[in-house]
Formats: C-alpha cells, sequence, structure tokens
C-alpha cells in the first residue's frame, strides 16, 4: 500500500445556484479518502473565510486530514465562477491571487505516489513549491494536465511533463500536446520519457497508452441518464486510478471502474455528491477488486 500525496488548489466553485468545494486536487484527495485510500492532501486556503471554512467542513465530511492545508494570513481561498453554457458544458472563470498561489513547499512525506497538476502552477511561488516536491519524490509521479487559462502554456506544460511518469488529460488537451510537441503520439511518449498516458474522452470512455503510444487498454463510455453537469468526472477517473495504483491493485479493472465512477459523478452538482455516505458502495467496489499481477 502506497501513500498517496495530492498538492495544488483547494478552492470554491460558484455555480449560479450555490458553491460548493472543488479544485482538481481537492477533488481527488477526498474522493481518495471515501474511497479507503491513503492520501495526504497538501494545499492552502485563507484564514478565516467563508470558502475556506467550506472547503475543511468539505474535508472533514469526506474523511481527509486537514494537517496538509496551510493557513495564508493575506490571501483569501481561491474561488471560481463556473458559467455552464447550456450545449456546450460549462466554462471556468479561476480568480485571480489566490491562497493557494502560495503554497509553502511541504516536509517531506514520505509518499509511495505524487500527484500534481499544470493549474497550481500558474504563480511562481506555488511552482516552486510543487516541483520542488514533485523532484524528491522516489515513486511513480501522476501528472493531471488542467489546461486553463493562466496554466496553458507550451513551457509549463513541457516542464510539468518532464517531471512526471504517468499523465491524465483529456482529448483535447491531448489534441494540444501533439500540436506543441507531436507530431505523433509515439513521439511524445519518447521525448518526455513517459511510461504511461491516460486520456478520458467523455461520452467516448478512456484509453491507456503505453511508452510506444500503444493502446494497452480501453474502455466504451457510461450512459448517465440523470446528466447535471461534468465538472468533477475526469478528477473522479483520477482518483479510482489513483486508489488501484496505491492498493496494488488490477489495472484494467481499476481503469473500467473509475469509467463508471466519473459516469456517477457526471449525476450530482458539482464533483462529489453532497453525502459521502453514498460513496461506501464504490469504495467496496474498489477493495473488492483483483490484484495487480
Amino acid at each position: 500500500m502506497a501513500r498517496v500525496l495530492v498538492i495544488g488548489e483547494a478552492l470554491v466553485d460558484e455555480f449560479h445556484d450555490g458553491s460548493v468545494a472543488g479544485g482538481a486536487p481537492f477533488n481527488v484527495a477526498r474522493s481518495l479518502a471515501a474511497l479507503g485510500a491513503p492520501v495526504r492532501f497538501v494545499s492552502r486556503i485563507g484564514v478565516d473565510d467563508a470558502a475556506g471554512r467550506l472547503v475543511l467542513d468539505s474535508a472533514a465530511r469526506f474523511g481527509l486530514a486537514v494537517d496538509g492545508i496551510q493557513r495564508d494570513a493575506t490571501r483569501a481561498t481561491g474561488r471560481v465562477s463556473v458559467h455552464e453554457d447550456q450545449g456546450s458544458g460549462h466554462r471556468f472563470e479561476i480568480h485571480a491571487d489566490a491562497a493557494w498561489d502560495h503554497l509553502e513547499t511541504p516536509a517531506a512525506a514520505g509518499a509511495g505516489i505524487v500527484y500534481f497538476g499544470s493549474l497550481a502552477q500558474r504563480h511562481a511561488v506555488s511552482r516552486a513549491a510543487i516541483r520542488a516536491t514533485v523532484k524528491r519524490a522516489s515513486g511513480l509521479r501522476l501528472l493531471d494536465l488542467n489546461l486553463r487559462p493562466g496554466s496553458d502554456t507550451p513551457e509549463l506544460a513541457a516542464e510539468s511533463l518532464m517531471l512526471a511518469d504517468w499523465v491524465k488529460l483529456n482529448e483535447d488537451e491531448l489534441d494540444r500536446l501533439l500540436g506543441w510537441f507531436g507530431p505523433t503520439l509515439p513521439a511524445l511518449m519518447a521525448r518526455f520519457a513517459l511510461q504511461r498516458l491516460v486520456v478520458t474522452r467523455g461520452a467516448s470512455g478512456y484509453s491507456l497508452h503505453g511508452e510506444q503510444g500503444q493502446v494497452s487498454a480501453a474502455g466504451q463510455g457510461v450512459a448517465q441518464p440523470d446528466f447535471i453537469d461534468s465538472v468533477g468526472a475526469g478528477d473522479g477517473f483520477t482518483a479510482v486510478l489513483l486508489a488501484g495504483l496505491s492498493l496494488g491493485l488490477d489495472l484494467s479493472a481499476t481503469l473500467a471502474l473509475a469509467n463508471r465512477y466519473a459516469a456517477m459523478i457526471c449525476g450530482v452538482r458539482g464533483p462529489l455528491p453532497a453525502d459521502p455516505t453514498t460513496l461506501a458502495a464504490w469504495r467496496e467496489a474498489v477493495h473488492a477488486l483483483p490484484a495487480g499481477e
């Protein structure tokens, strides 16, 4: 069993009908805790603001320890305005200079797996802290490439890819990488010495690619008849994948379950169910997966 160190942004997603705690790393960390995988979450929030209280309350409800969440006396907890466009999904307005832009490098945590993203590297302070943490990691390093405004440059992508062993991204982000660094998937994998690439394709499912770019596992999309929004679906997929890697479970079976979990997330408002107890069955499903070879 390998503990997962998750480092990056914790914030509040503001929808037209209310606010929910979010941020890709925070979504991943809460799911990992609820699914019974060992996890430590490192982020930064305001000392005492409403958004920060929402983050801490959500962490507690999902059983996620908050000892790695730093407090910032001068900057507020991060906020994202979610604009839902009928027929075309959603777009994010990520507000600048939040507490998570000023992460301090955490003490060595002895993690076996490190998860990091690109959005939390938009500011030089957090970028330095995240890279120092990733560089000293002895285990697998998984990059979740969230190409959002402020962290969607080829320079930042390349610097992050060079630190990663595994990369998870969606098909639009893959197209951008191929445009920047391609021209082919094997060339991309070789350029950055990547071990695995996981591509999520929304309603079309997912694919896992090996060092030569070959497909080593794939699955079709899972229908969600009660679709509400897709916020956090990719994060849910990543969380189950990390849980499987942490617990030494069969990779193909883990990916298939991750695909179903992501579809479930599309049926709730925001990145996670409001009631964490609804994830008990998913926790059982993760721990019932066969062991890996």
